[in-house]
């Protein structure tokens, strides 16, 4: 761990001249470093802390190359935990999947109403724990609501709130949900859904983003200023890549949805 931290105190300089590094190889080790020359500086860049990658994408017209940091995630793990800053990103891309799968299809199955969320005085329960759902033809289900009556209402709204383009019909303890005809309107309409289910997805991304770099702020009296920077940086990355996870999803979804 001492070496390593000597050798850290040297990486900005050796980042200055990574661009000499990739025809030259690494510089000599620091004084102090009892690693030995070059090979052993490669290691203390490469286990420790941060490594600046050049990729190989260009910028649109100017054929300018696009830095990328890859940071040790054990290295920084007194700063943040980029594993679980990683992890929590990739929940939002799953949930955005989930959703997509659940609420957003052109034909509507019973077992896409199993797990809207009703808010009942009692807490908030999926539907299929409250009701008994079936098919009662391709254009009709059914939700007998026996078992719990006092939550039919709190139901037949978490139905028509559940962004599936429902409108439920309530005859007693039994709520009739109407499916909608396959028409060209519907699949724009569950389209648009898609879209709104993005933006959504979206923004909750950039929650995790934020609190992870005002995480990383909180120690940059402690830190270098470059070892802040790349931190940002890579966060930054990181959401970006799932951002372009939820494009990805939504183009596919779009497609499926309209045809």
């Amino acid at each position: 761990m001492a070496m390593a931290i000597r050798c850290f105190r040297h990486l900005p300089s050796l980042l200055y001249r990574s661009s000499f590094a990739v025809t030259r190889g690494l510089p000599q080790a620091p004084a102090g470093c009892p690693a030995l020359p070059l090979d052993g500086c490669r290691q203390c860049v490469h286990q420790m802390l941060l490594t600046r990658q050049l990729a190989t994408k260009k910028a649109k017209g100017k054929g300018q190359t696009q830095a990328r940091v890859n940071i040790s995630a054990a290295l920084v793990e007194d700063i943040i935990n980029l594993e679980e800053t990683s992890e929590d990103m990739q929940a939002v891309v799953e949930a955005l999947k989930e959703d997509f799968s659940r609420n957003l299809g052109v034909r509507t199955s019973p077992g896409a109403l199993d797990h809207i969320i009703v808010v009942t005085k009692d807490g908030k329960f999926p539907l299929n724990q409250l009701g008994q759902i079936s098919q009662k033809s391709p254009q009709l289900l059914i939700v007998n609501m026996t078992n719990f009556p006092e939550s039919t209402a709190a139901a037949t709204k978490a139905i028509r709130e559940s962004g599936m383009n429902l409108n439920p019909e309530v005859d007693g303890t039994i709520i009739r949900v109407p499916i909608p005809k396959v028409t060209r309107e519907h699949r724009e309409s569950l389209a648009k859904l898609a879209k709104q289910s993005t933006n959504k997805s979206k923004e909750a991304l950039r929650k995790v983003r934020s609190k992870s770099i005002t995480q990383v702020k909180k120690f940059k009296n402690k830190v270098s200023e470059d070892t802040i920077w790349l931190l940002e940086k890579q966060i930054q990355q990181m959401a970006d890549s799932a951002a372009a996870e939820m494009d990805k999803l939504l183009a596919a979804k779009t497609k499926e949805l309209l045809g």
